[in-house]
């Protein structure tokens, strides 16, 4: 624990049926005689919401709910302690990469939760002061890491908030859990039935969960995402051309639509 800094414990959690989320946050200073003060953040959790986004949100708010002692000027440093891989992989990325590249990743695939992390990296500039993220074992033996694991479960269960991101879904007929990349990007023609929507509002383009409904493909019931500008709906069927891009993938172009 760093002395006469802002230690600042992390953690996402989410349920699937029915999707929700919660989010645990311990603030812990230790000053210049070693004492230590420790402050539990309560926070509200949210309907629809994916682990990931959970992860990154309690960064947010967080950052936007200091404590007092959080104000302190002897301290220059806030450290953020997750066991997320995700927020500490991208961290870096969304304050220095992707913003130059219009918030798209190696190969032109939309960044997920672009809008979190832009408020995020917001409001890291506007505090001015060094804000680093470290990595902290999944379920380890930190006293803390433990305690906002379970904030962070008991926040998801009293999910009452609306989602964050808004997303359309339909039920998907394959019984097959969805996988990305389990669709090969090949160019093929092939019938696919949407099963959601996601506007992805910093780049202009929605993203679909779909799955594979052409009986003689060797992906016949894969369930997996691509994103398109195509004018697609859920609950509906089509007879497309996928593109080659593994990193992207998309829809090229819809030849019809599928009546049932």
């Amino acid at each position: 624990m760093e002395e006469n800094a802002l230690n600042i414990y992390t953690d996402g959690s989410s349920y699937q049926t029915p999707r929700k989320g919660g989010m645990g946050i311990i603030y812990i200073y230790v000053d210049s005689l070693g004492n230590e003060f420790k402050k539990e953040f309560p926070v509200g959790g949210y309907k629809g919401a994916t682990n990931n986004q959970m992860e990154l949100n309690a960064c947010i708010i967080a950052l936007k709910n200091i404590p007092e002692y959080g104000e302190d000027k002897r301290y220059k440093h806030i450290y953020i302690f997750t066991d997320s891989q995700y927020v500490v992989k991208n961290y870096s990325n969304a304050m220095f990469t992707w913003p130059m590249k219009k918030w798209t990743k190696k190969g032109g695939a939309p960044v997920l939760n672009a809008e979190l992390w832009k408020e995020l990296i917001k409001i890291v500039k506007h505090l001015r002061m060094k804000v680093e993220v470290r990595k902290v074992k999944g379920h380890s033996i930190d006293q803390y890491n433990k305690r906002v694991d379970k904030l962070a479960k008991e926040s998801a269960k009293m999910a009452d908030k609306k989602p964050l991101i808004q997303t359309k879904l339909r039920k998907k007929i394959s019984k097959e859990k969805t996988k990305i990349g389990s669709v090969e990007m090949k160019g093929q023609r092939i019938q696919i039935r949407i099963i959601g929507s996601e506007h992805l509002k910093t780049q202009s383009t929605f993203r679909y969960p779909y799955e594979v409904i052409s009986k003689a493909s060797p992906y016949y019931g894969c369930v997996d995402f691509l994103c398109t500008d195509q004018n697609v709906n859920p609950g509906h069927s089509y007879y497309v051309k996928l593109n080659t891009e593994k990193e992207n993938p998309g829809i090229e172009k819809v030849f019809k639509e599928l009546i049932k």
